[in-house]
């Protein structure tokens, strides 16, 4: 095998493993990181002066990038839950059934072809972000009310901070995949 071969099979398999961190994203996972440190230990096996890899400046734009997406996904999240008057307890419990919701949500949608997990991790990630707000709004006494619009906010937001970071992931992919290739 010629060393071309050699280094454009593995940003072949650098680009389906961005992908798959890319894609943990919607299980409320930190794959931009993931992303990040792919480029990383890329730039460290292929250093750019031996004539091709990824150049440490791009891992550096890359942190950048990603520290953005988790700005827009937690800033998003708690905008909504603040908006609508939610306590750091009902923030709190809406990230943790985020998590919770999503992977229960993945798991749950399995049986639909391709696009369930998908959906059953957004869609239990903003419904995790609901209750956890709903629970933490109840349990300091608020009212039903107050405790619907905290759970509400927490989960637009949630769905506005996903979208954030989902669309920063493809910046990130794509800078990466650019700088491998060229």
């Amino acid at each position: 095998m010629t060393a071309t071969l050699v280094y454009y099979l593995c940003v072949l398999l650098l680009l389906l493993a961005m992908g798959a961190a890319w894609f943990a994203n919607f299980f409320a996972l930190p794959g931009n990181w993931v992303i990040v440190a792919l480029a990383a230990l890329f730039a460290f096996v292929f250093p750019v002066a031996s004539g091709r890899g990824v150049h440490w400046v791009t891992v550096a734009v890359g942190a950048g990038l990603a520290v953005v997406g988790e700005l827009i996904e937690v800033s998003a999240g708690a905008a909504g839950a603040r908006q609508s008057g939610a306590s750091r307890r009902a923030m709190l419990l809406a990230l943790a059934g985020t998590m919770v919701g999503s992977l229960l949500g993945a798991f749950a949608a399995i049986p639909i072809p391709i696009a369930g997990p998908i959906i059953g991790a957004v869609g239990g990630g903003a419904i995790g972000a609901f209750a956890g707000a709903y629970v933490g709004e109840t349990a300091i006494g608020r009212s039903a009310e107050q405790s619907f619009a905290a759970g509400k906010g927490a989960l637009v937001g949630r769905l506005l901070g996903t979208l954030g970071k989902l669309l920063i992931g493809v910046v990130l992919f794509v800078v990466i995949a650019v700088d491998a290739l060229i």
